[in-house]
């Protein structure tokens, strides 16, 4: 990615408010010391931690409306909906632009930087594959090692604020078995299975992720630490668990917003539903045991009066990582039966 270099003719925007060369060679150069001084503040953290996956930038400057997460020496952005006058093709030299700032000022080569688009998304289109160039890597994280890829889904396959949460299941594994629901990729269970835990179910309606979550305990040298993985509906799996009086002591739900996949018998609405799917968890949870619930959901309003439960606090602010700007981007509660 070549940047422009500024005109000897100071281009003014056009009056369609169109940005002139000038204007994104400065939003450019203003994207780049951003992210390159976000970068210089986290640092000490990040090393002292042993973090190296982290966010640098979430919408700081209103009229840049990325998300930049750095992944061990490599950049991945995303794009968020945001009105503008922009024709397509010169959109695409804006970004382009951009990205180049972006990789200049944190000498990023061009092939290690990702842009993607997030749009609102419902469903499972989130987790849908979009791209076939299969950047995949190993990243560390806290001691792990984790893949992810970098081109191919919205979502990389490892979800940076929920690094704490992840260290407080690690925390309480070691002696209990676990339970992980949604599972996604694993990185749960990994967490688990390295934390001593006595077993470890993890549970997915997708192929491709409980492909992927084995890949991380074999990338961990976690097998033959007591796990499994299962391909099912979460509904369905704790209705047979129920029917053969399984339990566990350790269970993690951080269910989607909404999803109405194929595979699934009923449309997931998770302010709907979260009150009957806590139901049922508790079900296959023994007396004592530890229930790790989260939302994405900015709307949710937990019913927790409505659960038979010991105890039930409300965890998010311990789960937030301080490279995060947005507190919002999830909230957590632990739940004791």
């Amino acid at each position: 990615m070549e940047r422009m270099a500024p005109t000897d003719e100071r281009a003014q925007d056009d009056r369609a408010g169109r940005p002139s060369i000038d204007r994104t060679y400065d939003q450019a150069t203003m994207f780049g010391n951003r992210l390159l001084k976000n970068r210089s503040k986290l640092s000490v953290w990040a090393r002292r931690h042993r973090v190296d996956c982290f966010r640098l930038y979430d919408r700081d400057i209103p009229e840049l409306p990325f998300v930049v997460d750095w992944y061990d020496g490599r950049l991945h952005a995303a794009e968020y909906e945001r009105p503008h006058t922009r024709t397509p093709i010169m959109h695409a030299a804006w970004l382009s632009e951009i990205m180049a700032g972006a990789a200049e000022a944190l000498e990023v080569p061009e092939e290690l930087v990702w842009l993607k688009r997030r749009e609102r998304q419902r469903g499972v289109k989130q987790y849908e594959r979009f791209g076939g160039e299969g950047a995949w890597f190993n990243v560390p994280e806290q001691g792990l090692h984790f893949r992810v890829n970098l081109s191919d889904y919205l979502d990389t396959g490892l979800f940076l604020d929920h690094r704490i949460t992840r260290s407080m299941v690690r925390d309480m594994a070691s002696g209990r078995r676990m339970l992980n629901l949604f599972a996604y990729t694993g990185a749960f269970s990994v967490y688990a299975a390295a934390g001593g835990a006595q077993s470890t179910t993890t549970v997915d309606l997708s192929n491709t992720y409980l492909d992927w979550a084995r890949e991380n305990f074999s990338l961990n040298q976690l097998y033959g630490t007591g796990e499994e993985f299962v391909r099912a509906d979460t509904w369905r799996f704790l209705s047979d668990a129920r029917a053969r009086r399984e339990q566990w002591d350790l269970i993690v739900v951080d269910p989607p917003t909404f999803s109405n996949s194929r595979k699934m018998d009923d449309v997931f609405d998770v302010q709907r539903d979260h009150v009957e799917l806590l139901r049922r968890v508790l079900d296959v949870t023994a007396a004592g045991g530890i229930i790790i619930f989260s939302t994405n959901f900015r709307k949710f309003n937990f019913a927790a009066s409505d659960l038979p439960v010991t105890s039930i606090q409300e965890i998010s602010d311990k789960t937030m990582p301080p490279d995060f700007r947005n507190t919002r981007i999830h909230r957590a509660w632990k739940i004791i039966r």
